[in-house]
């Protein structure tokens, strides 16, 4: 629960935290923007079709062209991030690591080197840049630290235990990485018992491996895991100065209970890290691939998983687009600087890229590591129960609209507060806005916006209006090249089949595509229009819903 509810935030423009209580007019008018200007892209469409039918199609014409270039642009870029995240996967991320203990010396090795790998010609470079400053006080790789702050609130020693062992199998040397396991109070008894019988398994195995129980009901704070990171990161910070351990050279990578870390993601985060000279200013975000139980899991739950794989491979083939998502790895000392997550929002990971840019004044960018991170697709006790987690999970992604006022207001303001550049800021404002009300729209109004033209206008036999279904329906036809696309690849994404499932479970992988239209209308528009709803009416979603997280045997 929140305490001091009426409290007004005077600081709003000037701190990094979000408003608790009353908001401001220009807030408040910014969090009802995104479901205001969702409602109205579909309510458009009947007005238009009204006013005349020749209108409605237009205006029905340009969102399936939108819709089209984006499924074209998918296809390519699921193609090409998949490639290029392979081809990441082969990289001897410690090698190049160790490369940089003399980068003169490997510079002189490599530079005439005809290696073809995964960025090979960008380490060459980058060793030759090093080279150039070796002497000045850049951190050697043996002196970096990675610690791992897992969060969990119930779950059991069958969803932790893997995820765990996942970090123990890292390339990077574990001595020097610091675990930490962050739980929640209000996970009872159980939750206890199970951390401390997980530190006694794991004890030694790392540098340390560290039990942080995070208190119930602290001042100023939601129910949410921003404030479990962020009380776990105080509690790293005492422990890095107790043991004198540069804050500098810590990098610190949040994970979900879920969560299963590719053995040579520490290894490429520490090498990103340590090329970059102004490295606090960076983050690193790897891909979020939600396949652990894709095998157990429902058939409307295998799409939603997929597809969201999809849009996280994506996004890392767009760096200048890329945002904070689930597990991702930032400097200690940037941490430490904005005082760690918010405290206020349930969507605290996308949240701590606007955070970390205001921080920085602009100067802040996400780094893509083209390495996967395994997590679960959501599998409850019963269908029905999963149904509803999928929904409570995707509605809680979708209230990221929140952050449209908490940009908007910053954009909105003077030049000394903004503290961004209007024209870097305004561009971001733009893409977020755009984003939400795109997901809420776009599904419902190419799926059924062919047929309200003629609706609308019964009366009229106009060839527009009557036509219109069948040129709609012929160009969903040309846009299923790109979902053929993506379905092949889906397949190669696959873990292998566990043996209690037979052969024609492979098959239901392909079929579960024909859900594509109802899945995209029920979960992601419904989920889009709930939280921007709920936005617009202040009726504020200040209460983290864990997701449920169950495995099969």
């Amino acid at each position: 629960m929140i305490r001091d509810e009426k409290r007004i935030d005077t600081d709003v423009n000037k701190g990094l935290e979000i408003p608790l209580g009353k908001r401001t007019p220009l807030y408040r008018f910014l969090e009802i923007l995104p479901g205001a200007l969702s409602y109205l892209g579909v309510i458009l469409l009947f007005v238009l079709s009204w006013i005349s039918p020749v209108l409605g199609a237009i205006y029905l014409l340009i969102i399936i062209a939108m819709t089209f270039v984006k499924a074209i642009g998918t296809a390519f870029r699921t193609v090409q991030g998949y490639r290029v995240m392979k081809q990441a996967e082969r990289v001897d991320w410690r090698r190049r690591v160790l490369d940089l203990t003399d980068p003169h010396e490997a510079y002189e090795r490599l530079r005439e080197g005809e290696e073809t790998s995964y960025g090979f010609l960008e380490h060459v470079q980058n060793l030759k840049i090093l080279s150039a400053v070796e002497g000045k006080s850049e951190p050697k790789p043996d002196e970096i630290y990675q610690a791992v702050i897992m969060t969990a609130y119930n779950e059991g020693r069958e969803i932790l235990e893997p995820s765990i062992e996942a970090v123990k199998q890292s390339t990077f040397p574990r001595e020097r990485i610091i675990f930490v396991l962050a739980y929640e109070e209000r996970g009872g008894v159980q939750m206890e018992e199970t951390a401390k019988s997980l530190r006694t398994q794991f004890k030694g195995v790392f540098k340390d491996f560290l039990l942080v129980k995070h208190p119930d009901n602290l001042a100023d704070e939601i129910v949410g895991k921003g404030p479990n990171l962020t009380y776990a990161g105080e509690f790293l910070r005492t422990y890095l100065e107790k043991r004198r351990i540069t804050i500098e050279n810590v990098v610190v990578t949040s994970l979900d209970c879920d969560n299963r870390v590719h053995e040579k993601y520490l290894d490429a985060v520490t090498y990103e890290f340590l090329v970059r000279p102004d490295r606090q200013h960076y983050s690193y975000q790897p891909v979020s691939l939600f396949t652990n139980n894709i095998w157990d899991a429902s058939a409307p739950m295998r799409v939603i998983a997929i597809s969201n794989s999809f849009f996280n491979i994506i996004s890392t083939m767009r760096p200048h687009l890329l945002r904070n998502f689930a597990s991702h790895a930032q400097p200690m000392a940037a941490l430490v600087g904005m005082g760690f997550w918010s405290k206020r929002t349930i969507v605290e990971d996308g949240h701590q890229y606007w955070r970390s840019l205001f921080y920085f004044e602009g100067k802040y960018e996400v780094v893509p590591i083209r390495l996967p991170i395994y997590q679960d697709a959501v599998v409850a006790g019963s269908l029905t129960a999963t149904l509803k987690a999928q929904f409570v999970q995707l509605r809680r992604w979708d209230y990221g609209a929140s952050d449209v006022a908490y940009v908007g207001v910053r954009l909105f303001t003077s030049k000394r507060e903004r503290k961004v550049p209007f024209w870097q800021l305004f561009p971001k404002f733009m893409r977020l806005l755009d984003g939400h009300v795109t997901l809420a729209v776009m599904a419902p109004v190419v799926a059924f916006g062919g047929w309200v033209p003629m609706i609308m206008n019964l009366s009229s036999r106009g060839a527009v209006a009557w036509n219109l279904p069948n040129v709609v329906g012929w160009i969903q036809m040309i846009t299923m090249i790109g979902l053929i696309i993506t379905v092949v690849i889906s397949l190669q994404m696959l873990p292998r089949r566990p043996e209690r499932y037979k052969k024609h479970r492979t098959l239901g992988m392909l079929i579960q595509w024909i859900l594509m239209p109802v899945v995209a209308i029920v979960y992601q528009s419904a989920a889009a229009f709930y939280s921007q709803t709920r936005l617009m009416l202040g009726r504020y979603m200040e209460k983290f819903d864990v997701t449920v997280k169950l495995t099969k045997k």
